[in-house]
């Protein structure tokens, strides 16, 4: 009794820590702290986990231990912060072939039978059922978000004919499915399991709609994917925990679901979309308007970096804007250095951020608090978006469907409705960019052709080293 007794408070103690690390992880001026909070619920989860569940198998629970860790340690110094979205997704998938892994494990168990009888019997079959399903989804939807954010597969959505009634046939398909196997299960025996066949086509399937899910959706909404799959991993580990009889993995599979879950909604809110919407398919699928981008808009105004640096040594108010182009040249540091160089000469600087902006929720945030650029300079889109008729200069760092004037021109569009950084209202719009080429969401930008527009072409940091220089 003492014994049961230590490992439910040690369990408690870790759902109380995995709170506060949410709550932590909310805020910038907080998040470290939250990341220590999770650290160590997460350390005595584990702990209580070897110490109060596990009796044998040891040998084999230290190797997995240590492989894990080692690829972990690996991991996290070679992975660079601009490969954190294709990063959390592949992690999302490890977390989806774990929760299939437990529920074949679980279905294969000798004692199943013995343990579970009628009713309860039929319960522990759906929850086994549901985990796999959850875990195959996310699994093979992960490895496919990891393949377009990392460029290895075409971030244009795959539109397939009659694919809604497709996504509905599979999913009656899985329920009649669901239904063979709860039936099938207790005829079988300890040595022979009945209900094979009706779950691994289950998994097939589910693999198979994962990958057609996420191929559905359009680039410009990957960073609502990452979101959605951080939810599909929590429920699948939630599922886990039901299969397992675990308590811990229950609350902190349901805390990650349902914490993704609400991202996934204030990401849709950020963009205009509705979840489903973005279920359904991407920007520029052929329910909607068709891609822009190749129609004459006009010539936009080139400017070099001695210019660039004037209008900056002149300006009062400056407002940057970044986007996933700042990622991939890895510009974050010299921005920083660019900003502490502005407010000494007394000008007031300050970064825009748009909730969608680079490949998943916050990733602009992580990349310029890593550049250690000052929490209290960093301001999300609404809090600024009046502000910038008063704004000499907006420096715009590899964004495009952020800053589109046409998601605000153009209801019908394919980023009609959602809301963007209006920094064509300030007095000029400086855009480093490495050429003409839309963004994520393959739409043209009317705000490079803006008579107060200039566009900085090249590398954004080489760019904004010679502006540095020049300053």
């Amino acid at each position: 009794m003492e014994f049961n007794g230590i490992l439910v408070v040690s369990y408690i103690i870790a759902t109380i820590l995995f709170i506060l690390a949410l709550g932590g992880l909310s805020h910038q001026e907080t998040a470290r702290r939250g990341n220590w909070y999770g650290i160590v619920g997460m350390a005595i989860a584990l702990a209580a986990t070897i110490w109060g569940i596990v009796t044998q198998a040891y040998v084999e629970l230290v190797v997995a231990l240590l492989i894990g860790a080692t690829i972990g340690l690996i991991a996290a110094r070679r992975v660079q912060m601009t490969q954190m979205p294709e990063l959390v997704a592949i992690l999302h998938s490890l977390v989806g072939v774990a929760a299939v892994a437990v529920g074949f494990a679980n279905f294969l168990d000798p004692g199943r039978l013995a343990h579970y009888q009628g009713i309860d019997l039929t319960i522990h079959d759906i929850e086994t059922y549901l985990g796999i399903l959850i875990g195959a989804v996310t699994f093979s939807g992960s490895v496919i978000a990891f393949g377009k954010l990392s460029g290895k597969i075409t971030s244009k959505p795959l539109v397939l004919p009659a694919r809604h009634w497709l996504n509905l046939i599979l999913l009656l398909v899985v329920i009649y499915y669901g239904y063979q196997f709860v039936v099938q299960s207790p005829t079988g025996t300890a040595e022979i399991p009945a209900g094979w066949l009706p779950l691994i086509i289950m998994t097939a399937l589910s693999l198979l709609f994962g990958i057609h899910m996420v191929m559905a959706i359009g680039g410009a909404d990957m960073p609502v994917v990452v979101s959605m799959l951080n939810s599909y991993s929590g429920w699948a580990a939630s599922a886990t925990g039901f299969m397992l009889g675990n308590d811990l993995l229950i609350v902190t599979g349901a805390l990650v679901g349902s914490s993704g879950a609400i991202l996934s909604y204030i990401m849709c809110r950020a963009m205009n979309r509705k979840f489903l919407a973005v279920i359904a398919g991407g920007f520029g699928t052929s329910e909607g308007t068709q891609l822009a981008g190749t129609e004459d808009q006009g010539e936009v105004q080139p400017i070099d970096s001695d210019e660039t640096a004037a209008l900056l040594a002149d300006a009062k108010e400056v407002m940057i804007i970044p986007g996933y182009g700042m990622a991939v040249a890895q510009a974050q540091h010299i921005v920083h250095e660019l900003t502490q160089v502005l407010r000494d000469k007394k000008v007031n600087v300050r970064f825009g951020i748009h909730p969608v902006a680079g490949r998943m929720p916050g990733h602009m945030n992580v990349l310029l608090a890593e550049a250690k650029v000052p929490y209290d300079i960093v301001f999300e889109m609404d809090e600024v978006n009046e502000d910038f008729p008063e704004v000499d200069v907006s420096i715009v760092i590899g964004a495009n469907d952020i800053v589109n004037p046409s998601a605000l021109e153009e209801p019908e569009g394919p980023i009609g409705g959602m809301p963007v950084l209006e920094c064509w209202k300030g007095k000029t719009t400086i855009v480093l960019k490495r050429s003409m080429a839309t963004g994520y969401a393959g739409v043209q930008n009317p705000l490079f052709f803006k008579e107060n527009t200039r566009m900085l072409f090249g590398d954004a940091k080489d760019s904004l080293e010679a502006v540095f220089k020049a300053l």
